[in-house]
């Protein structure tokens, strides 16, 4: 397995949407198994296919804590069918979204729908840090960060702080 490169704001292409997987093959097997990887690795609780540059409408995630047994799960063409309720998703980060963190409203239940990696329809009630977790990865999928949640202060505080560090590279 192959650790990926994550791609990191502000990189054009996390602003895209990405394309419905028309056939799950070993290509997209072999992506499943080196994005569960580098999750792993970095360590996160889920990674959208768009973070390391494949644009398909994949993610995976894994909820568990760290100490406890893991167990990665996968969603191919994953959408919200309904969403109910409010709550403040307290410091969410994300691993395109280095060294920044913020309180970012979500809803706090939501239905998605999606195919499991062999292909087999998918429904998943989710709420508390699942739910935040679908959202956010669902919303990269949308070719749309966390930051773009956030009140517009707080954006431009962080993409000043991003484009002052790529200035002294």
């Amino acid at each position: 397995m192959t650790i990926l490169e994550i791609k990191t704001y502000p990189d054009i292409f996390l602003s895209k949407p990405t394309k419905q997987i028309e056939n799950i093959d070993g290509n997209i097997q072999h992506l499943i198994e080196n994005m569960a990887a580098t999750m792993y690795q970095v360590p996160g609780v889920g990674l959208a296919a768009i973070q390391v540059g494949h644009d398909k409408r994949l993610l995976v995630y894994d909820v568990a804590p760290r100490d406890e047994k893991r167990e990665l799960q996968v969603l191919i063409n994953p959408r919200i069918v309904s969403s109910e309720g409010t709550m403040i998703s307290e410091d969410e980060g994300c691993l395109s979204v280095p060294d920044f963190r913020a309180d970012v409203k979500r809803a706090s239940l939501i239905l998605v729908e999606g195919l499991d990696r062999e292909g087999k329809p998918l429904r998943i009630e989710a709420e508390g840090m699942l739910a935040v977790v679908l959202q956010h990865e669902i919303d990269h999928l949308n070719g749309t960060l966390f930051i773009d949640r956030i009140s517009s202060l707080k954006q431009q505080l962080y993409k000043k702080r991003v484009k002052k560090s790529l200035k002294k590279k």
